[in-house]
């Protein structure tokens, strides 16, 4: 392969719906410029990007694929991404290191909600966008509808450049606006004609030619002057007004294909070529201080790692972008997260599993290396800089379960396998809950977590069990409450001793610390003599006072008073789970002169707080999560009925061009298997997010069933 300068390279990803038809684009587009010589489709599985074993067993992406292809003296980095929600962090990936978003609609479909979902990401990215209209030479394709659905998206801001003449098996070609010729094909290989426009066709045409020219000339002035000067734009000054809107997403440029066919394929590539950003023009990356980082292939070479990948006999594959300078064969670079040393032995130009070696690759352009010792997703490598690049920021986890190998003797190996899926798919969270004594497993949905087990099962012989995970509840207290605790041991030679008096109490931020306390009509007088605040890891705080007076108990035991409070703390008294927002003050007790030890002291306070946590009213608390349900109107009832069957609080509604947004605070244990109950509801047309919110007192009724089920436990133990 030749080496691409940077005003020869496009880096486009492909968005769109599962079903849309990215990964037949894709073909196609490597089939134009020859880098494959014959189309591959997905039910044949066959294609370069579905490559994987499970990609082709599902028939859809499942992973952000890497593709390329060579058309016109250009160079086209292509990403093929998911077009299921559970994958999203391949989008969120392929944003980070493309220039501009080629957003494929199914043109039966029109848009969906994963194409608002994508919409979303891609203008949260600030990407400039091109829309095509796909497979609408499917006999219940509707174009019209599908542009309607577009500008209740987009509005104004949708730019007609195409648009066909007819839908369905009489689907051979388009009006291209832009060009103003008619273009039609002979054959399924992309072989067109160029033919003037029908007579029939000419009015409208020209309608939407001038709607074009206009869109165009409004994003630049000297282009607006023109146009009032002659009514008429050249083709060159259309792209010039364009390329503008579309780098600033004023103007989202509309085309119509087959992908199937290889229609259309030819002018949306000669579009992207001669109107999107090259990469000196688009992406901006950034260090972490906030430092923008000039794409020249001059400079010093960095390259940022936007995805790694584990293939068998290859062992990791990291696919990167060259974000400054030249990055060439045998160059020694530092990785700028964790400076280790690294040696890029060899380059590839990806095409799915296919790699053209390359010797070097120049600023804006996407390549892979092999071998790197200590590099990953998100890493930035430098030789002669100490650039760190802003990281990749992936979506809240949606779905979480508990996770174990079925055979006990291979949990070691269970976590190094899941520890290598995260760093694949960063959206797999992976972590041991001390708390809950279970590793718990998060992703994006079920199916998210299935393809996992899959692959754990087929590529690593590896069984898993996956369950209901514990709910990391905690425990506090409503009141006021006292209590005294002796402990008392003698067997022999020393003894133990130690008597501890406590008094508990709510934590509430601002209130100031007491003076006195009355509890069942007894005044205890508090003489302030330490104070400890003590931010705790699970959240919330516990503050410890010292108020012993007249040396009842020795200032050199306080310490161990303090770890039998925490050790309690640690395991609640009501159902083991984490304790916080809590007051402690001693303020009496007793020691002996021989028999008394940090020991004695430490059970001493762990039983004077456990007795008095159980009478000061304690509650249970849960976490609670914000959670934001984008659906249909159709699905609203349904969906209203199944969230106050899981305790939710609804906050509000309101509308997203032609959706409806529900928000509510769920409790996280009214959430398992949510994406799935939502996709069934919805037949698979709504999404969520939900982000951790704060932690509530539950319900009495929940209380008693989780004080009754603890209990049970403790005597199966």
């Amino acid at each position: 392969m030749k080496i691409y300068s940077t005003n020869q390279i496009k880096n486009i990803v492909l968005l769109g719906s599962a079903g849309s038809g990215k990964t037949t684009l894709a073909e196609a587009m490597m089939f134009e410029g020859k880098v494959i010589d014959r189309r591959g489709t997905v039910d044949a599985k066959n294609t370069v990007s579905d490559y994987s074993e499970v990609e082709q067993i599902y028939k859809r992406s499942i992973y952000s694929t890497p593709l390329y292809t060579e058309y016109n003296a250009h160079k086209l980095n292509i990403i093929d991404t998911p077009g299921a929600d559970d994958f999203v962090g391949g989008v969120v990936s392929a944003m980070k290191v493309a220039d501009t978003c080629v957003l494929v609609i199914n043109a039966l479909s029109g848009v969906e909600i994963g194409t608002r979902t994508l919409s979303r990401v891609a203008e949260k990215n600030k990407k400039p966008t091109v829309i095509v209209i796909n497979q609408l030479d499917n006999e219940k394709a509707n174009w019209d509808n599908s542009v309607e659905s577009l500008k209740n998206l987009y509005g104004k801001r949708i730019v007609i450049i195409q648009y066909p003449l007819a839908t369905g098996d009489e689907f051979n070609g388009f009006i291209d606006v832009l060009k103003m010729k008619y273009y039609t094909f002979t054959d399924d290989n992309g072989t067109r004609v160029e033919n003037e426009i029908p007579a029939a066709e000419a009015d409208r045409a020209a309608e939407y030619h001038n709607i074009l020219v206009e869109a165009a000339a409004e994003h630049d002035e000297s282009l607006m002057e023109i146009f009032f000067d002659k009514g008429e734009l050249s083709e060159d000054e259309i792209r010039k007004g364009l390329s503008l809107g579309i780098k600033n997403r004023s103007a989202f440029p509309l085309f119509c294909a087959s992908a199937r066919k290889d229609i259309g394929t030819k002018r949306l590539m000669d579009f992207i070529i001669n109107v999107a950003p090259y990469p000196d023009q688009g992406n901006i990356f950034t260090t972490d201080n906030g430092t923008n980082i000039i794409c020249d292939a001059a400079g010093q070479a960095s390259l940022f790692i936007y995805k790694t990948a584990v293939e068998q006999h290859i062992g990791e594959v990291n696919y990167f972008r060259v974000i400054s300078g030249t990055v060439k064969e045998g160059l020694d670079m530092v990785n700028a997260n964790n400076d280790t040393k690294e040696r890029i032995s060899n380059l590839f130009a990806s095409a799915g599993k296919k790699r053209e070696k390359v010797v070097e690759l120049v600023a804006g352009d996407l390549g892979c290396t092999v071998k790197l010792k200590n590099s990953k997703t998100n890493h930035t490598l430098n030789a002669g800089t100490d650039w760190k690049c802003e990281p990749i920021v992936f979506p809240d986890p949606k779905f979480r379960t508990a996770v174990k190998a079925k055979n006990e003797a291979e949990d070691e190996k269970l976590s190094e396998l899941l520890h290598k899926a995260h760093q694949e798919d960063p959206t797999l969270i992976v972590e041991y809950s001390k708390e809950l004594k279970q590793t718990i497993l998060s992703g994006q949905g079920e199916h998210h977590i299935n393809i996992l087990k899959w692959g754990l099962l087929n590529n690593n012989k590896m069984e898993i069990e996956l369950f209901p995970p514990k709910i990391p509840y905690r425990e506090t207290i409503t009141k006021i409450a006292t209590a005294d605790y002796r402990h008392k041991k003698q067997s022999g030679g020393a003894g133990q001793f130690g008597e501890v008096h406590i008094v508990i109490e709510p934590h509430i931020e601002d209130v100031p610390d007491k003076t006195m306390y009355k509890v069942d009509n007894k005044e205890i007088k508090i003489n302030l003599k330490g104070k400890e605040e003590i931010k705790l890891d699970w959240g919330g705080k516990l503050i410890y006072y010292n108020s012993i007076v007249g040396g009842a108990i020795d200032a050199r035991f306080m310490p161990a008073i303090l770890k039998g409070v925490m050790d309690k703390m640690e395991e609640g008294p009501l159902t083991g789970s984490y304790a916080r927002d809590i007051r402690v003050t001693v303020y009496d007790g007793k020691m002996h002169p021989v028999d008394s030890n940090e020991l004695s002291f430490r059970l001493a306070g762990r039983n004077a707080f456990k007795d008095a946590f159980k009478k000061a009213g304690p509650k249970i608390m849960e976490p609670i999560y914000n959670v934001r349900i984008f659906v249909l109107s159709e699905y609203m009832g349904d969906i209203m009925s199944d969230l106050q069957n899981r305790r939710a609080i609804i906050e509000g509604m309101e509308s997203d061009n032609g959706f409806e947004v529900i928000k509510a605070r769920v409790p996280l244990a009214e959430m398992y298997k949510y994406s799935t109950t939502l996709s069934s509801l919805t037949s698979g047309s709504a999404t969520f997010t939900m982000q951790f919110a704060d932690y509530q007192q539950v319900p009495a009724d929940v209380q008693e069933k989780l004080l009754k089920a603890y209990e049970a436990e403790e005597k199966d133990d």
